[in-house]
């Protein structure tokens, strides 16, 4: 009867799955052994650098190179991994819940019969995902050792642990870096621009996609709609930011100014593909210019791939909300895109999810504002920052306080698992109506 309430409500799991983690990584990074310093480190601390790394996130109050130990980097490494496989498999599990299928293989597809999960799906959902996870990791932790080690003249153990961390790091989004100045240095480096820009943008088109990429990547014509919206969003945003970012800052001496040409552009693309949900800093975001702060925002609020280790509204629900708009100034019923109908339902999923959203980035940057001397555009970024589990920062982090800690932890949690468990609540609600109201038509705009 328990494992029965469970799947009919796996929202809950997810929810109370997160809260567990952080608890239990704070509890790891208030060890002795965890810090550089002297004594423990204090809860407060422990708690914000745990919700960081298991939500993916990258917003961090202390520096993560020196104020943790090889142990306690090893904590936020494993939170880090297991915040990623979570949301990955979590979102897979609740989709395979929701909809009794997700085209896995033909095996998974025994739930649609019996209408009722069972042991095998979980588990192959949870090994396909650990199987896309450590080889995506591993290539990458391989070309990043051999980057730190051949270039940078480190030894080989310090390459490697580097290598891994930031391969883990990237490819689940997460932005912690173990560098003081997080990449900076390493922003005109067209190897490790890519390499990080790769991980990152694959890590952020979801799981879903990359099952259907390894089946059908010759044959785009029968992606799936889902598959589609992502892949051209992904490439939209991926530009647009570049173009964006690399011209707004292009004049700006204290960013991008100084540099060559070919410098700009490489520091522009590595912004913009980290700019969506990565957060490593490649460039300081206290010297950027206001209209670079609030494209940033535009963009972090977008995020990423459904069913990925990104924040934000997601490609998909970004894309509906477009076709929306552009179906009704043509004046079609339908809302359609590479002939295929989106049904009024995912409509209306979209539309709840981007408001939800909305009042929370502004909830949050009201609660900022009243316990932090940082400026609204600051205080705007970090929200949206936190609430879209970016984790870049304009330095308002740490002049937030102990109550502008407590609330952006509260975004961060409530950014990770709420577009999740939001969607999926929403699809389980709903009711088929056999009666309608009256029409009437208020006035709009």
């Amino acid at each position: 009867m328990a494992r029965k309430t469970a799947w009919r409500n796996p929202s809950k799991v997810v929810v109370l799955g997160f809260a567990g983690a952080i608890l239990a990584g704070a509890l790891l990074l208030m060890l002795p052994v965890s810090t550089t310093g002297d004594g423990n480190a204090p809860f407060l601390k422990s708690v914000f650098t745990a919700t960081s790394a298991i939500c993916v996130t990258g917003l961090a109050i202390v520096d993560t190179a020196t104020y943790w130990t090889p142990f306690g980097q090893g904590v936020i490494l494993a939170l880090i991994q297991i915040g990623g496989i979570g949301i990955m498999t979590g979102a897979s599990l609740l989709l395979l819940v929701v909809s009794k299928r997700l085209g896995l293989k033909s095996r998974i597809l025994a739930s649609q019969e019996g209408g009722t999960i069972n042991l095998g799906d979980v588990r192959n959902v949870l090994l396909a995902v650990l199987g896309f996870t450590v080889v995506f990791e591993v290539v990458g932790s391989v070309a990043l050792t051999l980057r730190f080690w051949a270039d940078d003249g480190k030894g080989f153990t310090t390459a490697l642990w580097e290598g891994v961390f930031h391969s883990v790091s990237a490819f689940n989004n997460a932005g912690l870096a173990l560098f003081s100045n997080s990449m900076m240095d390493y922003r005109t480096d067209t190897v490790m621009t890519l390499i990080l820009s790769v991980l990152v943008t694959f890590g952020g088109l979801g799981f879903p996609v990359w099952l259907e990429l390894r089946r059908r990547w010759h044959r785009p014509s029968r992606w799936s709609l889902h598959t589609k919206l992502t892949m051209v969003v992904s490439g939209a945003a991926l530009v647009s930011g570049w173009v964006f970012m690399t011209a707004l800052e292009w004049g700006n001496e204290r960013t991008l100014g100084s540099m060559s040409v070919g410098h700009k552009l490489v520091a522009g693309f590595f912004a913009s593909a980290v700019s969506r949900t990565a957060g490593f800093n490649s460039i300081d975001y206290g010297q950027v210019n206001d209209e670079t702060l609030m494209v940033t925002n535009v963009y972090m609020f977008l995020g990423g791939g459904s069913g990925s280790t990104a924040g934000g509204i997601k490609f998909t629900t970004f894309a509906v909300l477009i076709l929306m708009a552009m179906a009704e100034m043509r004046g079609h019923s339908d809302v359609t895109a590479f002939g295929r109908r989106v049904g009024q339902a995912v409509q209306r999923q979209a539309v709840t999810v981007v408001v939800a959203a909305t009042v929370l980035v502004i909830a949050g940057a009201v609660a900022l504002m009243a316990v932090s001397p940082a400026s609204f555009d600051d205080v705007l970024f970090e929200s949206v920052s936190a609430v879209a589990t970016v984790g870049l920062s304009p330095e308002a982090t740490t002049s937030a306080g102990a109550a502008g800690q407590v609330i952006l932890s509260v975004l961060m949690y409530l950014g990770r698992i709420g577009p999740l468990t939001l969607a999926v609540a929403l699809i389980l609600r709903q009711r088929p109506r056999r009666y309608h109201f009256p029409e009437e038509r208020p006035i709009v705009g």
